[in-house]
């Protein structure tokens, strides 16, 4: 038999009415703890840069730290934003090497309008620097193009089986060659965009980083992994963490048209292009070691 107390309809209601003021208290105190915890100040993840320069070297060795002051571990987004312009930037006159070849095209809905265009289809994968065009045709990323009104983009991983990988840069015409070392294991990825107006004036990024392509942290990290490799990072908490990169600039001999190797040996940078049987090296007295 229940012991629960009876009573009228007048009295139910009564206290039911008392019991919705309260409970409109509840959801006001609620809300008011929701805005006040979303009030609550951003612990900032601090980024330092440290910059190292020998006298007499064309090589710029440069540290960089993450902290975490949080008590809880974060995923991260990190890349070092590696841009070339005009008048570097020519067509027929520059281009791109690197040390990966698995590649994909950047994912997009919708076709760009305006003066510049989309010449590559998306979320396609292929080989580099051979990409498909939008039209069935094969587009050597490696160059910049002639007749320019384009907007690329696309992402490589880097070659799994080296330590240190590269990226460089060369004006065959100006015999100038920029370049870049880091390290795989903390930069995997290697993003490639063009921006190639009408007007002539290019840019170009070689963005190395932890993700395939520049996008908010909360889809890179849904997204996983891309070819088996991670599209992000984990900064633990209260904890730090360093990476290191070498940036070169140098004049190279007539002839050398591209770069098939860089790599560091007995204090020199060593950059090689086989077919022409031409080689540079550069003093670098700096490691890549944090």
């Amino acid at each position: 038999m229940t012991t629960h107390r009876t009573g009228t309809r007048d009295e139910w209601l009564r206290e039911r009415l008392a019991l919705l003021e309260a409970e409109k208290a509840l959801t006001r105190q609620s809300d008011e703890l929701a805005r006040r915890r979303q009030a609550l100040p951003w612990v900032p993840v601090e980024k330092t840069y440290r910059f190292q320069v020998a006298d007499g070297e064309n090589v710029i060795s440069v540290d960089s730290e993450l902290e975490n002051q949080l008590g809880f571990d974060r995923p991260v987004n990190w890349a070092e934003h590696a841009t070339i312009g005009s008048p570097f930037l020519a067509s027929g006159e520059t281009v791109v090497d690197l040390s990966g070849s698995r590649s994909r095209t950047r994912p997009y809905d919708q076709p760009m309008n305006g003066p510049s265009v989309r010449r590559l289809p998306p979320d396609k994968g292929f080989t580099w620097p051979l990409a498909p065009g939008l039209h069935g045709e094969s587009i050597d990323l490696r160059e910049t193009p002639e007749n320019a009104h384009y907007l690329d983009y696309a992402t490589t991983l880097m070659d799994p089986d080296r330590e240190l990988e590269w990226a460089t840069a060369l004006n065959k015409k100006k015999h100038l060659l920029l370049g870049y070392i880091f390290r795989r294991v903390e930069y995997p990825w290697l993003q490639y965009w063009g921006n190639y107006p009408p007007t002539g004036k290019f840019s170009r990024g070689m963005e190395f980083g932890t993700q395939p392509f520049d996008v908010p942290r909360r889809e890179a990290i849904g997204m996983g992994t891309l070819f088996g490799t991670p599209t992000y990072r984990w900064l633990p908490a209260k904890s730090k963490i360093t990476t290191r990169f070498v940036v070169f600039y140098t004049r190279v001999p007539e002839g050398l048209q591209k770069v098939d190797g860089v790599r560091i040996e007995n204090g020199e940078i060593v950059i090689e292009d086989r077919a022409a049987r031409k080689e540079v090296r550069l003093a670098a007295t700096v490691h890549l070691q944090p």
